[in-house]
């Protein structure tokens, strides 16, 4: 493996775009390399993983703000904090099954109806949408109110 790239380069390496890589940069993600001579930045296979890891992250559900306390985590080796942010993650992911689960069963009720409505003027599931919440929490929401 080459030992410097540059940020295209570097960028074909972890399967990310030249603007990702400035991106990570502007928030703090990545450091930005000092240009050497002829102004050309390059960049290590320890950017590679740095950028790999951040993709890993967003893979999984990390914000970049989570993945930033990551990125300091692993360099300080703190298995605390990153449990937490996983416990976290792991809290929201359950959530939102929890949230999709409902609308599946607020969908097929819907299709349901659809096909038992022998109306052609009226549609069950418009009607459902102009009464209630377009989102999935707020339709457990308001399931849970009723």
């Amino acid at each position: 493996m080459q030992s410097s790239f540059t940020i295209s380069r570097l960028a074909d390496a972890a399967g990310v775009h030249v603007e990702t890589i400035r991106y990570y940069q502007r928030r703090g993600l990545m450091s930005e390399p000092e240009r050497n001579l002829g102004s050309v930045r390059r960049y290590s296979a320890a950017d590679t993983d740095q950028l790999r890891f951040i993709k890993r992250a967003q893979a999984v559900g990390f914000t970049l703000a989570e993945i930033r306390t990551l990125i300091e985590a692993r360099y300080r080796r703190s298995c605390k904090t990153t449990r937490a942010l996983a416990a976290e993650k792991l809290e929201a992911v359950e959530q939102r099954m929890k949230d999709l689960s409902h609308l599946r069963r607020e969908l097929r009720h819907w299709i349901a109806e659809c096909d038992a409505n022998s109306k052609a003027a009226c549609c069950p599931t418009l009607d459902a949408l102009e009464e209630r919440p377009a989102t999935p929490a707020k339709l457990s929401a308001t399931r849970r109110s009723r």
